[in-house]
């Protein structure tokens, strides 16, 4: 996976930039797994490739194999945390994909969104988990809870594979692709309307928490 900006040159599909002069929302995609043999890569690099499709957003993928944050927190980061920070800041809208280990989500991103507090406010957040038989979603109802202490938003539809190793082919595409990419739009639509709707409304009046 890589953390650099996704582009395509794909038909744009859903909410398209354009219709209402608006700049493209700058989705910020976090990977939550760090495990050795991570089927997180697989999932991301679907995922991702549905978001860059669209003309209202454009996508970081914030992998967090890949940028490692200390897990002891401090009130003097590191660059390796303000680079991240920036990224996260930089974020209109947030996007997490995770698996579910013991019925809750990877420590490291718990680690990740504890470095922040502020750069997560009234920005709305979705969901794509996988695991199991109950697909991650779990980890996604404990989420819900510490965003919400955060002041971000959720949005109420997901994107989850349950069983998710019988669910993709050996080139990385899901064997049912009409559900997921169902799921991905409907996500992917509901953030973005939070998304702007969020975005238009701290430029009238800034958000108080």
């Amino acid at each position: 996976m890589s953390g650099n900006q996704r582009t395509t040159t794909n038909e744009p599909v859903g909410t398209g930039h354009g219709t209402d002069g608006d700049e493209p929302l700058k989705l910020a995609v976090i990977v939550a797994s760090t495990r050795e043999g991570r089927f997180a890569p697989t999932i991301a690099d679907w995922f991702t490739g549905q978001a860059a499709r669209r003309a209202d957003l454009d996508v970081d993928v914030i992998d967090l194999a890949e940028v490692r944050l200390p897990e002891a927190l401090s009130r003097r980061p590191g660059p390796e945390v303000g680079e991240v920070t920036r990224r996260v800041e930089a974020a209109d809208a947030f996007v997490v994909i995770t698996p579910e280990y013991n019925h809750s989500f990877p420590a490291p991103l718990k680690t990740a969104i504890d470095w922040h507090y502020k750069e997560w406010r009234a920005k709305p957040v979705g969901f794509v988990s996988y695991g199991g038989l109950s697909g991650g979603l779990r980890a996604v109802e404990h989420l819900r809870q510490v965003f919400a202490e955060l002041h971000a938003v959720t949005v109420r539809d997901t994107v989850s594979f349950h069983d998710v190793w019988d669910r993709f082919d050996a080139s990385g595409e899901p064997l049912d692709l009409t559900g997921p990419e169902t799921a991905a739009k409907t996500m992917l639509d509901q953030l973005a309307w939070w998304g702007r709707t969020l975005r238009e409304g701290k430029t009238v009046r800034p958000y108080a928490a």
